[in-house]
């Protein structure tokens, strides 16, 4: 078993302290998955991609042409939203999509509490 995943096999959780250090030595992509009115009224993590749920998918399958440049299966991906469900159900569908590691990190606040800037 992989040591990002679960007993159960699904993306499991990081911590968001872990997750500013990785995102300031460029070891992980972050990404917001809330929708822009939530990114529009809070501003979001430094450092982090906004791709909302809704279009993730589109975004993130490596096989879409849409699929963003900073993202690859073989690079370590760390989500968030308001409160950690979206951002679970966002991990699942990446390694889905044949992401090696994905993280959950919770919700923003998560992100906040652990001395995360916050970008508007």
């Amino acid at each position: 078993m992989l040591s990002f995943l679960k007993p159960s096999g699904g993306p499991s959780r990081m911590a968001a302290s872990e997750a500013i250090a990785r995102t300031q030595d460029k070891t992980i992509v972050l990404v917001d998955v809330r929708d822009g009115a939530e990114v529009a009224a809070s501003g979001k993590a430094a450092g982090a991609l906004h791709i909302p749920l809704a279009i993730l998918r589109m975004k993130c399958d490596p096989a879409s042409p849409e699929c963003l440049a900073e993202l690859s299966v073989e690079t370590p991906v760390a989500l968030y939203c308001a409160s950690g469900g979206r951002s679970q159900m966002a991990a699942q569908m990446l390694a889905g999509l044949g992401y090696l590691e994905v993280y959950n990190i919770g919700g923003l606040g998560d992100w906040q509490a652990a001395g995360g800037a916050i970008t508007r």
